[in-house]
C-alpha cells in the first residue's frame, strides 16, 4: 500500500543523490497545473520563485517543486526540471497565441557543511534536477537517504525523505513529502523517542512513545553550530479542490506540523518552508471538511519529518552525526526490527 505523498492521484516524484557528495535533489510533478501556495517561517531559507505562490499574485497554478540539496547552489536545480519540462511542452501540439511555461518553484536545504565531497567550482544541481524530473514515477516516495534528504542532519542525528499520507473522514486524502535538514531536534535530547511519537501510526517509526522525562528534556536547548544552518522543507498536498488562499493556509497547517516534529523549529538559522498543494481531483471542502484536511496536514508532516529521521541510512560516514539505526535499532523489539525498511 502506498502510504506516501504518490498516494495522490496525478502526483509523481522523481529523486537522484550523490553520496560522495552528501547531496541530492527530489522534483514532485503534477499530471496537471496545480493551485499551490507556500508558508516559509524559517529566517534563512534558499527559495525559486516562491513568491509567484503569495494569493494576490496572478500565477495561481504550477507544473512542478523542486526540493535540494546544496543552499543557494542548489538553486540550480529548477534550470534543469524546466529544461525537462519544455522539451516535454514543445512536443505537444501548439495551441494558437500561446507559449507554454513551465512554472517551477524551489526550495533548497544547508548540507555545505556534512563532510561530503563538495565541488567548489561546478554546480551540479542543473543535471541533477533534470535527471530527477525525467524519473518521477508514482512509486511510492523513498524514505531516509534519498533525493534532497541525501546529506540532511539534525542537530543530533542524520535527517532524510520522509512522507505520509492518511484520508480524513469526509474522504479526503491529504499526504507531506518532508526533507528534514532541521537545527533542532526531531528526538527527545539525545534519546531515540520522537517528538512526532503522538501520531504514530502502527509503530512506523519504532512505537517508543514519549519518554516520562519528556517535559523537562523540552526545557534545554538543542541545536546544530552556529556554523551550521538548516531547514525543514517539504510539501503538503491534498486531492481537494482548494483555492489559493486555502492552500496558503493548507501549507500554514504543514508547518504546524514542522512544529510538533521539530524542537525548536523556525530559528532564525533555519529555513523551514512548507508548499500547499491541492490536485483538484474531488470536490471543493464545505468549511469543516476543510478544517480536518488542514488538521491532517499537521499530522501527516508531523509523521513524514520523524519518518525522514528514522529510514536515514546507517552510512558509517565520517565526521557527521549518526543516524537513528545506527544509534538505536538495538533497542526495538524483533518484531519492529524485522519489518523497518
Amino acid at each position: 500500500m502506498n502510504g506516501t505523498l504518490t498516494s495522490i492521484a496525478g502526483i509523481t516524484t522523481g529523486h537522484v543523490q550523490d553520496l560522495t557528495a552528501r547531496t541530492g535533489v527530489s522534483v514532485i510533478r503534477f499530471a496537471r497545473p496545480a493551485v499551490a501556495s507556500v508558508s516559509v517561517l524559517g529566517g534563512a531559507p534558499a527559495l525559486r520563485d516562491t513568491h509567484l505562490l503569495e494569493p494576490e499574485m496572478m500565477v495561481e497554478r504550477i507544473h512542478a517543486i523542486v526540493l535540494s540539496g546544496g543552499s543557494v547552489y542548489g538553486l540550480d536545480a529548477t534550470t534543469g526540471v524546466q529544461s525537462v519540462l519544455r522539451e516535454e511542452f514543445a512536443a505537444l501540439p501548439p495551441v494558437p497565441g500561446k507559449i507554454r511555461v513551465p512554472v517551477v518553484v524551489q526550495a533548497s536545504l544547508f548540507d555545505l557543511a556534512n563532510g561530503g565531497e563538495k565541488d567548489p567550482l561546478h554546480s551540479p544541481y542543473a543535471h541533477m534536477g533534470a535527471q530527477a524530473a525525467r524519473a518521477a514515477t508514482a512509486q511510492p516516495v523513498p524514505a531516509g537517504t534519498a533525493g534532497a534528504g541525501t546529506g540532511a542532519t539534525t542537530a543530533t542525528l542524520r535527517g532524510g525523505l520522509g512522507s505520509a499520507s492518511m484520508v480524513t473522514p469526509q474522504g479526503y486524502r491529504v499526504s507531506a513529502l518532508m526533507a528534514v535538514n532541521a537545527v533542532g531536534s526531531a528526538t527527545v535530547g539525545h534519546g531515540p523517542h520522537f517528538w512526532s511519537a503522538p501520531f504514530e501510526q502502527e509503530g512506523e517509526f519504532g512505537g517508543l512513545g514519549l519518554p516520562a522525562d519528556s517535559a523537562a528534556a523540552a526545557q534545554h536547548l538543542l541545536i546544530k553550530p552556529d556554523y551550521v544552518a538548516g531547514t525543514t522543507i517539504g510539501i503538503v498536498a491534498t486531492d481537494a479542490t482548494l483555492s489559493p488562499v486555502q492552500a496558503k493556509r493548507l501549507a500554514i497547517l504543514g508547518q504546524d506540523g514542522v512544529a510538533r516534529a521539530v524542537l525548536p523549529a523556525h530559528l532564525p538559522q533555519d529555513g523551514d518552508t512548507v508548499f500547499g498543494v491541492s490536485t483538484e481531483e474531488k470536490p471543493a471542502p464545505d468549511l469543516t471538511a476543510f478544517c480536518a484536511i488542514l488538521q491532517a496536514a499537521t499530522l501527516v508532516t508531523a509523521r513524514a519529518v520523524a519518518l525522514g529521521v528514522y529510514h536515514a541510512a546507517p552510512l558509517g560516514w565520517q565526521n557527521c552525526v549518526p543516524s537513528w539505526q545506527e544509534k538505536f535499532a538495538g533497542l526495538l523489539p524483533p518484531h519492529a526490527q524485522e519489518n523497518r525498511s
